[in-house]
């Protein structure tokens, strides 16, 4: 057998001791010394307000993530909220009167110094209310729908938006030179087509006025505006 000094021993009991100290503490974390703790996941949210977190508690929804409880509302200026307005057929497709709500006649001839003047006259048949504003159309044509000399002419205006109430009417003047005093080329017509403003359908008025010029240097036909009322 081997002798070993005693205080041999001794220092050899107190290296075995200090290394089992030392292995049972690396192995009490399963962490190296001074690594940060590790947090699990699920585990429960941090206190808040002095009540411990819940590992149930529903998660926070990102800023700004629409829901879709959320009402849509506009603001008004009083504060409160306004719905949302859809415009209606009637305001969409204005208060123009169209050539179905319309009637037309030729008035009465008002001669003067060679001059012939019938007023072209436009009446609201509707039941609404509706607006005229410019200058009508006028074609004079025969008796199978054939054009009769060149569209009259505009006779320079201030155009005016005439309102007409159901029953009520507008006019617009038709002035040309007699052709029996000018010497211009004339021809009788069978009716004469009346389109309102903005309009594309005509309205056919059998023509009472005998001769109208329809070629030559004083074949010119003229219209104004329109104005309120049936007659000058």
């Amino acid at each position: 057998m081997v002798y070993t000094p005693r205080s041999a021993r001794h220092g050899t009991l107190l290296v075995g001791t200090v290394a089992v100290l030392g292995l049972l503490t690396g192995c009490g974390n399963g962490q190296e010394a001074g690594s940060p703790p590790i947090t699990a996941s699920g585990t429960a949210a941090p206190a808040q307000d002095g009540k411990s977190g819940s590992a149930s508690a529903p998660a926070s929804v990102p800023a700004g993530t629409p829901t879709a409880s959320a009402p849509r509302s506009t603001a008004s200026a009083g504060g409160g909220t306004t719905p949302a307005t859809t415009r209606t057929a009637s305001q969409a497709g204005g208060s123009r009167c169209h050539t179905s709500e319309l009637g037309a006649a030729v008035g009465r001839n008002d001669p003067g110094a060679g001059q012939e003047n019938f007023p072209v006259v436009l009446t609201n048949t509707s039941g609404r209310t509706c607006t005229l504003r410019g200058y009508p159309g006028a074609a004079f044509v025969n008796g199978s729908g054939g054009r009769l000399g060149a569209d009259p002419r505009r006779e320079p205006g201030s155009a005016v938006t005439v309102t007409l109430r159901p029953g009520q009417s507008a006019w617009a003047g038709l002035t040309f030179s007699n052709p029996e005093v000018s010497g211009a080329k004339q021809a009788t017509p069978a009716a004469l087509l009346v389109t309102p403003p903005d309009e594309r359908d005509s309205l056919k008025v059998a023509w009472p006025g005998g001769p109208v010029p329809v070629a030559g240097n004083s074949s010119s036909v003229r219209l104004t505006v329109l104005s309120p009322g049936a007659a000058p």
